[in-house]
Parts: C-alpha cells; structure tokens; sequence
C-alpha cells in the first residue's frame, strides 16, 4: 500500500467519499422512478488534495409500476420511455455502479464508501430503495452517514443551493445544464473537492 493510498485511507478513517447524483420522477424513493444515476469518483494526489477522477453514470429504466410525476419531469427533461437514453434496469446501474466504487474500495484500503450528495439524504434513499428493489443484499454505501454538500457549503461558504454554492467556490456552473445527473454530480464533486481541500489536515 503507497503513502496516497494509505492517506486517503486515514483521511475519513477509512470512509471512501463518492460523489452521487440522481434524477428521479418525484420525492418519494418508495414509489418514484430512479431515472439517472452518476457516481463521481474521487482521487487524492501525493498534496493530500482531492480532484475528480472518473465518472460512470447510467439512464435507467422506470420499475414496473412506477409513478411519473409530471412536474418531476418537466424539471429535469426526461422522458423515461424515450430509445434515445438507451436506459437499462435499475438492477443493472446499480451493480456496475457498486462494482466500480468496490473496486476504488480495494485500491484505496478504505472499508466503506459514503455518499457524498447535495441534500445526499435525497439520493442516499433513492439508491437504497433501488437496491431492495433489486434484491442486493450488500452495497458498498455505509447506510446512514453522507457528506452533505449542501450543510458544508452552508458552514464554509455561506450558501446552500447548489449553483450558489458552486460559484462562490469558482466552479463553473451553466444552469441551462442542470439537472442532469452527470453534470449534477460532477459540479458537487468539484464543490466537495474545494471544500475537502480547504479543510485538509
């Protein structure tokens, strides 16, 4: 195990930080469509710094039964039956999803990954609802800690809102790109990084 790796373990005490974002047909993670998926995953340079590294993300199928809000997509412009988004089964973005972060898990010795989101509590449900969905029995998320983003840009930058937050770190922020899981995700992982990066001990 080398000095980076063997720092990023002891960074969070063994919590790996992965950046997810998902785009959904309404609020309830119960009933509602998992529409998009993006996780961002994090690398740490030999400073002790965190930049992005890869991002894997997938369009995804509503599940049998699903309500489609109409107000939820006409926020974020999905339409879930399109052939255009060349969308799979929740169970099949989640497992490629959980494979990529467990195989960060082993290169990084870290134990667990944590979610790390922008109002995560929002996307850390959706992901274990899709996961009892599809019958997963383990997942690499610890299951009630996240890295809020939204909370620690309130304590360290003075905003909440994502594209406020976003701009006083000087992240690039084009709101005619919202609400896209992939463009979501990546500007919370350029936040996070600032925000980490500030707070680096």
């Amino acid at each position: 195990m080398n000095n980076r790796t063997t720092r990023l373990a002891r960074r969070f005490r063994g919590l790996l930080p992965v950046v997810i974002d998902v785009e959904t047909s309404g609020l309830n993670p119960a009933t509602d469509a998992l529409l998009e998926i993006a996780a961002v995953l994090l690398k740490m340079d030999e400073g002790g710094k965190f930049h992005r590294q890869q991002t894997v993300a997938y369009h995804v199928e509503p599940f049998q039964g699903a309500r489609l809000e109409q107000e939820a997509l006409e926020i974020n412009g999905i339409d879930p039956f399109s052939p255009l988004r060349l969308a799979i089964p929740e169970s099949q973005a989640l497992y490629r999803i959980f494979a990529a972060v467990r195989k960060q898990l082993e290169e990084t010795a870290c134990y667990r990954a944590v979610l790390v989101g922008h109002n995560a509590w929002f996307d850390l449900n959706f992901i274990l609802a899709a996961t009892k969905r599809a019958g997963i029995r383990y997942h690499p998320f610890h299951t009630f800690t996240t890295f809020d983003t939204a909370s620690l840009s309130a304590l360290t930058l003075g905003e909440t809102v994502l594209a406020r937050a976003a701009r006083r770190a000087r992240v690039s922020f084009d709101i005619q790109q919202a609400h896209s899981a992939i463009y979501d995700a990546e500007r919370t992982a350029e936040l996070f990084c600032h925000i980490a990066n500030r707070l680096t001990i």
